[in-house]
């Protein structure tokens, strides 16, 4: 009975051997026939540039790190900031008007008028009417009157733009006709 499990087993294994042999070989078979149809696609390395190297032209230039260039760069900044400084040195050192404590979106044209010969208008702030004159102010942003016609009243205002710098600007301000609280 031994004999006979172990021949059986030497049977089983045998065909399993030889089971395994031929899905091996259609494998083998497979992969070469791949191999021959499989064409290679590598875009050919384009050829590199070649470098020719130029004179140094700019010897006759100033040299970008040179100390006068940088000298001469802060003399323009302190000018600029001279010039700036002197935009607003005269609206600090003069005393404030009683409509530069409104800002300019709080303050309504509400009308003109002639007083010996000169253009006014009427303006409220906080409930109040005012009459305003060119020369005065107007707003937080050191607002000038500089004309006034019929229909609204023309102002330069002194302002910091983006990069800090004071700048003159013109705004107006338009007649608001028909404004009922």
């Amino acid at each position: 009975m031994k004999a006979l499990k172990s021949s059986l087993m030497l049977a089983c294994i045998a065909v399993l051997m030889g089971c395994v042999a031929s899905g091996e070989d259609e494998v083998r078979q497979w992969i070469s026939e791949e191999r021959a149809q499989a064409k290679s696609r590598v875009t050919p390395i384009t050829e590199p540039k070649q470098f020719k190297p130029e004179a140094y032209t700019a010897d006759a230039q100033l040299e970008p790190f040179n100390p006068l260039k940088l000298t001469q760069a802060l003399r323009r900044d302190s000018a600029q900031l001279a010039s700036n400084a002197a935009l607003i040195a005269p609206e600090m050192a003069r005393r404030k008007e009683p409509l530069e404590a409104y800002p300019l979106d709080t303050i309504k044209m509400v009308g003109s008028l002639q007083k010996k010969g000169q253009p006014a208008a009427l303006v409220t702030a906080d409930k109040l009417l005012y009459q305003v004159a060119v020369g005065q102010y107007l707003g937080q942003s050191y607002g000038r009157i500089t004309s006034i016609n019929e229909t609204a009243i023309q102002l330069r205002e002194i302002v910091q733009d983006a990069t800090g710098d004071w700048i003159e600007r013109t705004t107006s301000l338009e007649l608001q006709e028909g404004v009922k609280k």
